[in-house]
């Protein structure tokens, strides 16, 4: 393993691509391109509400701001969910080793315009993370996911346009995730299946350079991420988990948590990966609609990749997330992600029988019948 604060990411991706003689190249030249799209809304998000930068790059890549309409998901957009998934969109449409993208921001999968070679790979992203925090400057970030253009898809390329179908592949098919993270310094973290590594950008060199070399999540934790306002309408196996945390060292685990909200899943997991915890979005009853709040395809499952590859584990409460068959490619999904032992404790839970709530408080733990 290199000596951090060396290594830029373009020479990590090229000791990468030596374990396979075989590879082609293609994806660290794709891996590149997403982190120079990164790049570009770094310095973006940096400028916040003094307007746009002003380098030639970002001007030919960089709409107009513009904002207040919505998406496919229903959620208003901001200017600079806008301004970034144009920069994603056009920042990888034209190095020939795309098929198509698909973006939180799109209805439909994005086509590689005819004037461009297409190429084996799919990516799918979150262009901005987190966006409703940038008025308060809380961190947002970045994510992405790269797949591989299915075997009788590619035997039809580059003749004919993806289809939505073509991204409805588990989580465990991917071959690189990551993200990037926008705070106090910009941070690039990675998976190309072979364990994790953070890049942290250098402002003098303008390049990622490898700052945390193997990054491990702790199995164990003394903190819990969740938002508590949503907590009459979780399932009982979440409320039994959280009682059981806020009971602290006095409750039946033994010993006292902390709980953190930041409400950006790039801040929440790039937490859990520096110092350990749990976070967790679950299924619950508020919207019988939605059976989870974040989408499967482009935030759970490479931030699930990244976690797994980390030591952690990522699942939707039940099962492993990254074994979850797409339906389409918007869907929303429960996510609980973290600590190995603490993921698996709130999937024992899920599985294990439930005990009957008592019918009144009088036959409650407090009850004036109880011994």
């Amino acid at each position: 393993m290199p000596l951090t604060g060396r290594w830029t990411l373009t020479r990590y991706l090229i000791e990468e691509r030596r374990r396979y003689p075989q590879a082609s190249g293609d994806l660290n030249a794709l891996i590149l391109d997403v982190a120079l799209a990164c790049k570009a809304i770094a310095r973006i998000v940096a400028f916040g509400s003094l307007g746009t930068p002003c380098t030639p790059l970002e001007r030919s890549v960089a709409p107009q701001p513009a904002g207040g309409r919505t998406n496919v998901q229903g959620e208003v957009q901001k200017p600079l969910d806008v301004i970034a998934n144009e920069i994603f969109l056009r920042m990888n449409e034209w190095n020939g080793h795309l098929a198509g993208m698909a973006s939180e921001e799109l209805a439909e999968p994005a086509q590689i315009p005819a004037s461009y070679s297409r190429g084996k790979y799919l990516l799918a992203f979150d262009p901005l993370d987190g966006s409703s925090n940038i008025d308060v400057n809380v961190s947002v970030g970045s994510i992405f996911s790269i797949l591989r253009l299915p075997d009788d898809a590619a035997a039809g390329a580059p003749q004919r346009d993806v289809t939505e179908a073509d991204f409805l592949q588990p989580g465990a098919a991917q071959v690189a995730a990551g993200y990037a993270i926008y705070g106090p310094t910009t941070m690039l973290v990675l998976t190309v299946g072979n364990g994790v590594a953070g890049f942290t950008l250098d402002p003098n060199l303008g390049e990622f350079v490898l700052s945390h070399a193997d990054i491990r999540v702790s199995p164990d934790t003394t903190e819990f991420a969740i938002n508590t306002s949503n907590a009459r309408f979780w399932e009982p196996p979440v409320k039994r988990y959280v009682d059981e945390c806020l009971a602290g060292r006095s409750g039946p685990r033994g010993k006292d948590f902390n709980m953190r909200w930041i409400a950006s899943l790039v801040a929440e997991a790039h937490r859990i990966l520096m110092r350990g915890g749990v976070f967790m979005y679950p299924r619950d009853t508020k919207d019988a609609t939605k059976p989870g709040r974040l989408r499967l395809l482009y935030e759970a499952n490479p931030i699930g990749f990244v976690m797994e590859q980390a030591g952690g584990r990522a699942s939707t409460g039940r099962q492993p997330v990254l074994g979850v068959k797409p339906s389409s490619l918007h869907q929303r999904i429960g996510f609980v992600l973290g600590s190995r032992n603490e993921v698996e404790r709130i999937e024992r839970y899920h599985h294990e029988p439930m005990t009957r709530e008592p019918a009144t408080p009088l036959f409650a733990e407090r009850s004036l019948f109880r011994d």
